[in-house]
């Protein structure tokens, strides 16, 4: 049985990252573990909000994705394919590479965003900072936009 670690971030390509990861874990029989990563609040300047205001919307924004992977697992266990789900916080990249480690990811099912070569160079890009680091295999799911 292969595990597949799948991210999804609610994005326009979570719908193909699921569809696709659905396809993978049925033809190897396989299970699959789905996490969202939310990274914590970035802080810019001296007036930043009270560590309490924070918290609550860190709390906000997982149980909020909590409730959205609930929806994707249900089309997992709809295929009949093993599935659990988790929210993460930290950095998107470590979070992944460290819940591959943890899980024991045969693959990694990521989407690509389709951000243009300039947006990747200045912000960087989760998929590719996982192709560099994973030490299994990760299959990218284009963009709706990109495929075909």
């Amino acid at each position: 049985m292969k595990t597949f670690l799948v991210p999804i971030d609610f994005s326009a390509v979570t719908e193909d990252v699921v569809t696709t990861a659905i396809s993978f874990a049925q033809a190897f029989q396989g299970k699959v573990s789905l996490i969202n990563v939310v990274q914590p609040p970035v802080v810019t300047s001296e007036f930043a909000l009270p560590v309490e205001v924070l918290q609550e919307a860190m709390n906000a924004g997982e149980k909020a994705a909590q409730t959205k992977l609930d929806v994707s697992v249900g089309k997992f266990r709809s295929a009949k394919i093993p599935c659990e789900a988790r929210v993460v916080h930290g950095p998107g990249v470590t979070m992944i590479l460290e819940e591959a480690d943890k899980v024991a990811a045969d693959y990694i099912i990521i989407g690509s965003h389709g951000h243009g070569r300039i947006y990747d160079l200045l912000v960087g890009s989760t998929a590719s900072g996982v192709i560099k680091k994973a030490k299994c295999g990760v299959i990218i799911v284009p963009p709706p936009d990109k495929a075909g």
